[in-house]
């Protein structure tokens, strides 16, 4: 079968498009593999596939390059910004997700997602943290972030004792210049590697770092570019009124031979 693809990428986070709303695609763990796979495939972080979906104005369906399905921050603003190449939507929308209904606005090539309220970050130990922020996220404060190594510290933790079930994903976020900067580098479960962003990653890490004294919005260096985050703190470990903001750039469009016995 031939699918016709079309690539984009949220501050390097890539991303494999299909308008899958005739259900021409049909997943499995092997053929999404295959499909995100940087030497035998097209290559990107997941798959998303845009169906339609009742009361909303399209459902977003993500999977990591593992095959497994989480929410995705960045994939979820490059999904909108898809949408409305598509003709779907205009300069808003309300769009289906793992994590329930969520809500974005796109302007001047940038889409600033509406994501769901946090009310529990937990505090570890080593000046860590855990939260979820429609994935879960392990967040690692350093005064090593461009220098240590994200895949193997990041790992170990993943498939520590405490994580290797469920899975996590690994932050190690650096406090920037002042109240209002970050510097996040992330290694992501379902990648199972770094990756250039992370959008719950950073939203994860701005919330934490609001603990630490960091005043919304929060601009986040990623090794892909900047994202912003802003938030509402209702009160103590409550957030409310978050949003994720960056580009959602298309790379290129193109068609690719399916393998039959996929």
């Amino acid at each position: 079968m031939t699918l016709p693809f079309y690539k984009y990428h949220g501050t390097g986070n890539d991303f494999i498009m299909v308008d899958n709303r005739k259900g021409i695609l049909k997943t499995n763990p092997e053929l999404i593999a295959t499909l995100c796979h940087r030497r035998f495939g097209i290559g990107a972080d997941g798959l998303i596939l845009i169906e339609d979906f009742s009361g909303a104005d399209f459902n977003m369906l993500y999977f990591n390059a593992d095959g497994t399905q989480s929410l995705c921050g960045n994939g979820s603003r490059c999904a909108v910004a898809f949408a409305r190449q598509l003709n779907i939507i205009t300069d808003s929308t309300r769009f289906n997700t793992i994590d329930g209904l969520l809500s974005a606005t796109i302007a001047d090539g940038l889409v600033k997602l509406g994501m769901n309220d946090v009310s529990e970050i937990q505090q570890k130990a080593n000046d860590a943290a855990f939260l979820n922020t429609g994935s879960p996220h392990y967040i690692q404060w350093t005064d090593e972030v461009e220098t240590l190594d994200v895949v193997a510290q990041g790992r170990a933790i993943r498939y520590s004792e405490e994580y290797s079930k469920a899975g996590t994903n690994v932050n190690f976020v650096a406090k920037g210049t002042d109240v209002h900067s970050l510097t996040v580098r992330t290694y992501e479960r379902g990648v199972e590697d770094e990756t250039y962003s992370c959008g719950t990653g950073v939203t994860a890490a701005a919330l934490a770092a609001s603990l630490k004294g960091l005043k919304s919005p929060v601009n986040i260096q990623t090794k892909g570019g900047i994202l912003t985050v802003y938030f509402n703190i209702a009160d103590t470990n409550n957030f409310t009124e978050i949003y994720l903001e960056g580009p959602a750039v298309l790379v290129y469009h193109g068609n690719i031979e399916v393998p039959s016995d996929l």
